[in-house]
C-alpha cells in the first residue's frame, strides 16, 4: 500500500515485476484523492478509502487491510509477500539464484524474514540519489536493523502487526540467504523535504521522520564492518534477543551496527 510515492513504487513495481511478473503486483493505492501512476507496469492496482490519519491508528488500519488482501491471494498462491514500496527483499548473489527460484527451494511453514538493512546516504562520501540510476549504484552503507528484518514473507493466513514487523501469534524466522534492503533513508534531501509535507506532519510521524534522519548520521559518522561474520551475528542476535513485550519481534540490543555491502549485491537489481 503507497500514498504519495510514486518513486519508490515505480521502482517496486520494477524489481518484483521483473522477477514475478506484473500481473502477480497488488497495490493499493492510500486513499480516494490518489492518482493511478503511469510508469507502474501492469500491475494491479486499486484505490482505496484512506485508513486513517494519524500513524498509530493509520497503521494498524492499513496493515488489517493488508493481512486481508494476503488471506484472499493465499487461496490462489504458495506464497504472498508484503512489504513497503521502499523495500527489496533480496537474495544473496553468491547462490545464483532469482528471488522466486530461491523461495520455490525453501520450506516456508508459516513466514519468513530476510536480516534487515537500513540503507542511509553516507554525507561525505555520497551524493544525492540519481532517480536515473540503480540504488546499489549509489549507495553501500547499511544499519543492520532488526525494524526491517520484516516477517514479509508468508505461507499462511496471518494477522501482520502494525508496518509488517511481526505477525500475531506466531514466531519471526530469518532465512540465511535473504536480506531486506530498505531505501526509505537514502537521501538526506528527500527526508528533510519531509518536514515541509503538512500530510506527512499532521499524521505524527515527526518523531519518526526524527529517527530515519540518526540513520544518516550513524551512516556518516560510525565506524563500519565489511566481513560477511557481520551478517551471521546479526541474525544470531535477532533470533535468541527478546523484549517481553515483544517476544515475536528481532531485537538488536540497541547495537548500530554500520555494514558496508558486500561488491556482489551491485547486481542484484536494486
Amino acid at each position: 500500500m503507497a500514498r504519495n510515492d510514486e518513486f519508490f513504487l515505480s521502482r517496486w513495481a520494477a524489481y518484483y515485476g521483473k522477477l514475478l511478473g506484473d500481473e502477480n503486483l497488488f497495490i493499493y493505492l492510500d486513499g480516494k484523492d490518489q492518482v493511478i501512476p503511469n510508469n507502474i507496469g501492469k500491475a494491479n492496482i486499486e484505490i482505496v478509502e484512506k485508513k486513517g490519519n494519524m500513524v498509530v491508528d493509520a497503521e494498524k488500519k492499513r496493515l488489517s487491510f493488508l493481512s486481508d488482501r494476503a488471506a484472499e491471494l493465499l487461496n490462489r498462491y504458495d506464497l504472498v509477500i508484503g512489504c513497503d514500496a521502499d523495500e527489496f527483499l533480496v537474495v544473496d548473489p553468491l547462490l545464483n539464484l532469482s528471488l522466486p527460484e530461491y523461495l520455490s527451494k525453501i520450506k516456508v511453514k508459516t513466514s519468513i524474514s530476510g536480516l534487515g538493512l537500513d540503507f542511509g546516504q553516507h554525507l561525505k562520501q555520497e551524493n544525492a540519489l540519481d532517480k536515473s540510476k540503480s540504488f546499489l549504484s549509489q549507495r553501500e552503507y547499511a544499519l543492520l536493523s532488526s525494524r526491517y528484518t520484516k516477517t514479509i514473507v508468508i505461507a499462511k493466513k496471518v494477522r501482520w502487526g502494525s508496518g509488517f514487523h511481526r505477525i500475531n501469534r506466531h514466531n519471526f524466522h530469518i532465512d540465511k540467504n535473504l536480506y531486506l534492503f530498505h531505501f526509505g533513508n537514502a537521501d538526506y534531501e528527500a527526508l528533510k523535504a519531509r518536514f515541509d509535507d503538512m500530510d506527512f506532519i499532521k499524521s505524527g510521524r515527526v518523531r519518526h521522520l526524527k529517527k530515519r534522519l540518526k540513520v544518516i548520521d550513524d551512516v556518516t559518522n560510525r565506524k563500519f564492518y565489511d566481513d560477511d561474520k557481520i551478517f551471521t551475528a546479526a541474525r544470531l542476535i535477532q533470533t535468541f534477543c527478546r523484549q517481553i513485550y515483544a517476544w515475536n519481534k528481532p531485537n538488536m540490543l540497541n547495537r548500530r551496527w554500520i555494514v558496508r555491502v558486500p561488491p556482489r549485491f551491485k547486481e542484484a537489481g536494486v
